[in-house]
């Protein structure tokens, strides 16, 4: 899975259905790897945690365009924070409409 716009500390992963009572005792929140792109296991999950800081539509999705197809897609909208550096410029005043 790839995640633009941002990247991501990799907390935990697992080979099986995640156990919301037992996975997240084994999550690495002291030196976890940080990146953009992660493998998921078959029939797994990966979790990931990141700080939404930087305003817009982000795409999240596989690699393989059949997984695509699937589903395995999503996007994040992260809206404007209070600090002007965590704000969306507004468009060009030349830019069409749609």
């Amino acid at each position: 899975m790839h995640l633009h716009g941002y990247s991501f500390y990799v907390v935990g992963w697992g080979f099986r259905n995640f156990d919301e009572n037992r996975d997240p005792l084994h999550y690495n929140l002291v030196d976890p790897p940080l990146q953009n792109t992660i493998s998921v296991p078959s029939k797994g999950w990966v979790a990931i945690r990141f700080k939404a800081s930087n305003p817009g539509v982000w795409f999240l999705h596989c690699h393989v365009e059949r997984h695509v197809t699937w589903g395995m897609e999503t996007a994040f909208i992260v809206k404007n924070g209070k600090h002007p550096e965590a704000q969306m410029l507004p468009p060009p005043s030349d830019m069409p409409p749609c």
